[in-house]
């Protein structure tokens, strides 16, 4: 068989979608057993659920919506970030009943290798990809959360997939997602990717140089029996796709993030007294707060991307305000940031954004 080239047919038309309504009352259901920790009402509902809708419509667009909403609900701080651990490890589970109680089907196309990129944990979209692709299919090697360059080309050598398709929801995964890409490519195997870190638009795809980018698990399953993906031929180096890398700027502050946050942490006590009185869990959540903010900062730059960074800001205010915190406690924090990267030109403008994003901030 030719590398990724399948025959172009689709079976369970059953699968595909169902009524808006009846999914709603699946995804209700199926939220309300979730929230309330009730793993056996929650694996009876999308059991029941697949006997009605089948299996794919229930992956996609019933857990996944859960799984959406459970995002929206912790940055609107209606959940805690234990609830929103417990109702994802439930529909893991979920998920782990639906794939027992599947049809069974031998593999008629390629083999895909699922995984997510190294330090990606939100390993439920890479999941449920997997199994939509053996629901169509595939033959599918899932190979979970956070998985180390060095061991997924290793696995590549070894098994020969068609595709290897990389999952990564959160932005800051991006320097490792391209760098692992083109690990990949250099192995000859055509690169698909998806997740929220690549954008809305798959903008970030095309400018790494992945063979394809979807946008959700059904448009990757379509994608794949519909078209061959380019075989990698020319190696490159992450650099030749994004030149302004040259200057060094997001070297030096991904190298110095550890000084850089103890150095602002340092500022922040000194202009914000109030700030020695601190408990332990009140410093911690200060030093990660930071933390974030320097490793969004170093991801815009390694991009280049000043919407990244503006984007980031804007999430992190309405967070804040949904808890009662004014967004504009963040402006003393990127103060101290901008002088302490003063001979940083991309970072100086990124960061000369930020009083104005953060006075657009609405008011808690």
């Amino acid at each position: 068989m030719d590398r990724c080239r399948w025959p172009r047919r689709h079976g369970g038309a059953r699968d595909r979608r169902a009524a808006p309504e009846v999914n709603v009352k699946a995804v209700d259901s199926l939220w309300e057993a979730v929230l309330d920790g009730d793993e056996h009402r929650a694996t009876g509902v999308v059991l029941d659920a697949a006997e009605e809708l089948g299996h794919e419509v229930v992956l996609l667009d019933v857990v996944g919506a859960v799984q959406r909403r459970v995002g929206l609900e912790w940055a609107a701080n209606r959940i805690s970030v234990a609830q929103e651990h417990s109702i994802t490890a439930i529909n893991e589970r979920a998920v782990t009943a639906l794939s027992i109680t599947k049809p069974w089907r031998e593999p008629v196309h390629g083999r895909v290798t699922v995984a997510c990129v190294d330090g990606e944990w939100h390993a439920l979209p890479a999941r449920l990809l997997a199994e939509v692709l053996s629901l169509r299919g595939f033959a599918v090697d899932y190979l979970g959360a956070q998985v180390p360059a060095p061991h997924l080309i290793t696995y590549l050598h070894r098994t020969n997939p068609d595709v290897v398709a990389l999952s990564s929801s959160i932005a800051t995964r991006l320097p490792s997602a391209h760098a692992t890409m083109t690990a990949c490519q250099a192995t000859g195997v055509p690169v698909m990717v998806g997740g929220a870190a690549f954008g809305t638009d798959g903008t970030h795809a095309r400018r790494f140089g992945a063979n394809a980018w979807a946008a959700d698990a059904r448009s990757a399953a379509d994608m794949l029996l519909s078209q061959t993906l380019p075989v990698p031929t020319a190696p490159h180096q992450p650099i030749d796709d994004l030149p302004h890398l040259a200057d060094q700027e997001y070297t030096l502050v991904k190298r110095s993030a550890g000084e850089l946050v103890r150095s602002v942490y340092r500022g922040l006590e000194e202009r914000l007294p109030a700030m020695r009185s601190y408990n332990d869990e009140q410093r911690q959540h200060t030093a990660e707060d930071l933390a974030h903010i320097v490793e969004f900062l170093a991801t815009a730059l390694y991009l280049d991307d000043d919407g990244l960074f503006r984007s980031f800001l804007l999430w992190t205010g309405e967070v804040l305000n949904a808890r009662g915190v004014p967004a504009r406690v963040l402006e003393p924090a990127l103060d101290l940031l901008a002088a302490q990267l003063r001979d940083f030109p991309r970072a100086q403008r990124m960061l000369a954004q930020a009083g104005y994003i953060i006075t657009a901030c609405p008011r808690p």
